[in-house]
């Protein structure tokens, strides 16, 4: 039998130089019918390596096309002698052309996922090849027993399982103990705040290609002894449970806008992790990453092209730094966890070898571990309390943090305040405002007549009164350290605008939020939350709470107010219940509402004695 006779004959592309687009429609068709070419602000194929790892979408060019052309078809031209067909390449202007048209006709590809595929019903769904219904490419999918309805015993054994994994990271915050000469996390206490984001994070990097809309993963260490602390070993072993792989590392790039270019190449590619190392001792401000995890398709520019394309990116996002900030805009977009080992040099302490390698190999333990948590959380999404409310990721926040928080975890939400805090363009601001209201208090004043010290904050090179109004202007409506600037429209042509101060005065709710109130007199300053607070005269310890040998027995504490209100005694009228806490001027104290404006007379006197 003639084999080359039994094969299947590729459809001819006719090719004719009077009608060329013809041929660039026909050509669209066939490509369309490829199982292996997608849509992602451009036409992609799918690559699957030989050795069996994680697929990429690569981007097709115009001898991209050309290969497709000819692997799925056979273009010809007809002969001008004969009228015979004669087999032809594809002329590369026929492949710009179907390029250029935008009107391609490919499935969707809004990622490539190596997890099991995840419903808000609390189904586990492991899936080969395209999904319809989620838009994602799925290979090397690892088959995983989960408890159809974990009872919240198999939720906190799960929990202990992760923990026990990552107890030799140096996580800041964490009560930690000598185990067999290691330093490690006491699992006696339970997760602080780092350790909870490091936890949320793993719950995120699963659930990521099931979530719409994600917060990305930033992982800090001290500017100068924080190289060696297991930053990159976090993310990698992160991606090694989550994923089967280990990212590709990328770094900032020496110039201004060579991030956000490295950025688009690596969201097109589609890959499950995005991990930016080495961000060391920069304020990371990004654009690109800021639409990416807050839009969906987010608007990006491609290397080497004047257009935006749409890309819809399910990649979870890791970022790591010693001495690492994020600017405001960034600050919302992450949780973040903090390693400290405690010592100059980190990388020389002693360690267990191969910890990767361990991490993959447990790996199906525990991914089931994170999914048990996760069926848990959804099975009885009802009865979880909430955590505190993080705009544009809601879902995620009921799939990854809530089911935690039930497990005695921290809400790495309150941290986001205290990201801002380092950004340095909000620390100047802070300190224009303090500087200001130390010159002017609340007085409306125009740019022109502000004390020196107060233009020095805003223009240290002196470079005039214009740009003192431009940027004095731009800070209207801001809220800083406790104020808020104020303008006032000049009053007629001749006359200058005028800008003042207000002070806020702030209280923590039971979910840690702060409200602002600011309805206050403006001749007295506010009640405000400062961090860190000094010692508050008339208080047991500096922080307005009792010594645990003096805090009451419950019994005697109010019943109804929950209890972070009721442990507190009021720091007026010394009785327990219904406390909030609050700030003034460097002091923190617990207060009753109706105690405040008493307690705040008394501390005034108290300062202005000699």
């Amino acid at each position: 039998m003639n084999t080359a006779a039994a094969t299947t004959p590729k459809p001819q592309l006719l090719i004719r130089s009077g009608n060329l687009p013809a041929a660039v429609y026909e050509l669209r068709d066939l490509l369309t019918a490829s199982s292996e070419l997608f849509d992602r602000g451009g036409p992609v194929k799918v690559i699957k390596p030989a050795d069996g790892s994680v697929p990429i979408a690569v981007p097709l060019n115009k001898h991209g096309v050309v290969m497709e052309a000819h692997r799925l078809c056979e273009p010809v031209r007809i002969s001008d002698h004969n009228g015979e067909r004669i087999p032809v390449t594809l002329p590369e202007r026929v492949a710009q052309m179907y390029l250029d048209t935008h009107d391609w006709n490919l499935r969707p590809l809004a990622g490539i996922s190596t997890a099991p595929l995840l419903s808000s019903d609390g189904s586990v769904r492991m899936v080969q090849g395209y999904d319809a219904a989620t838009e994602l490419w799925c290979a090397n999918t690892l088959p995983v027993e989960v408890p159809k309805r974990p009872t919240i015993d198999d939720a906190a054994s799960a929990l202990d399982v992760l923990r026990r994994a990552f107890r030799t990271f140096p996580f800041a915050d964490a009560v930690r103990r000598q185990t067999n000469g290691l330093d490690e996390v006491d699992l006696d206490h339970a997760p602080a705040h780092d350790e909870s984001a490091f936890l949320v994070a793993l719950m995120t990097a699963i659930c990521r290609p099931s979530l719409w809309l994600s917060p990305g993963f930033l992982i800090t260490s001290p500017a100068v002894s924080g190289a060696g602390s297991g930053k990159g070993l976090l993310v990698r072993s992160i991606n090694a449970i989550a994923f089967g792989l280990q990212p590709r590392a990328f770094t900032i790039g020496g110039e201004k806008h060579e991030l956000d270019k490295r950025l688009a190449a690596e969201l097109v590619e589609a890959q499950p992790g995005l991990f930016l190392d080495n961000a060391n001792g920069t304020a990371l401000r990004s654009d690109t990453l800021a639409s990416v995890l807050t839009e969906r398709p987010a608007r990006v520019r491609l290397l080497g092209q004047t257009r935006m394309v749409s890309l819809n990116s399910t990649a979870f996002v890791a970022v790591t730094g010693n001495g690492l900030t994020v600017t405001e805009d960034l600050a919302r977009r992450f949780i973040s966890c903090e390693l400290d080992a405690g010592c100059e040099d980190p990388e020389s302490r002693p360690f267990l070898a191969g910890f990767l390698q361990n991490m993959t190999r447990r790996r199906c333990e525990l991914l089931g571990a994170v999914l048990t948590i996760w069926t848990y959380g959804r099975h009885h999404a009802a009865e979880l309390d909430r955590g505190k409310p993080l705009g544009s990721f809601e879902t995620w926040a009921e799939w990854c943090r809530d089911p935690l928080l039930a497990l005695g975890c921290r809400d790495p939400v309150e941290r986001i305040e205290l990201l801002k805090s380092k950004d340095p363009q909000r620390q100047r601001v802070a300190e224009l405002f303090t500087t200001w209201w130390a010159c002017h208090h609340s007085n409306p004043i125009a740019v022109n007549d502000l004390a020196q010290p107060v233009k020095a904050v805003v223009d240290p090179q002196m470079r005039g009164r214009q740009y003192l109004a431009v940027a004095i202007g731009r800070l209207a409506g801001t809220r800083a350290a406790g104020f808020v600037l104020s303008r006032q429209p000049s009053a007629g042509r001749w006359t200058a605008a005028t800008y003042a101060l207000k002070r806020e005065w702030s209280e923590v709710d039971g979910t840690g939020h702060r409200t602002h109130r600011t309805d206050r007199s403006n001749e007295a300053p506010a009640l405000v939350p400062m961090s860190p607070m000094g010692p508050m005269p008339g208080s047991a310890n500096g922080h307005g709470e009792q010594p645990a040998s003096e805090a009451p027995p419950a019994d005697a504490r109010p019943p109804g107010m929950g209890d972070a209100a009721s442990q507190h005694k009021c720091d007026h009228c010394q009785q327990y219940g219904g406390t909030i806490q609050v700030a003034y001027d460097g002091a923190e104290a617990w207060l009753h509402r109706e105690c405040m404006d008493d307690w705040r007379a008394v501390y005034d006197d108290r300062l202005s004695r000699p």
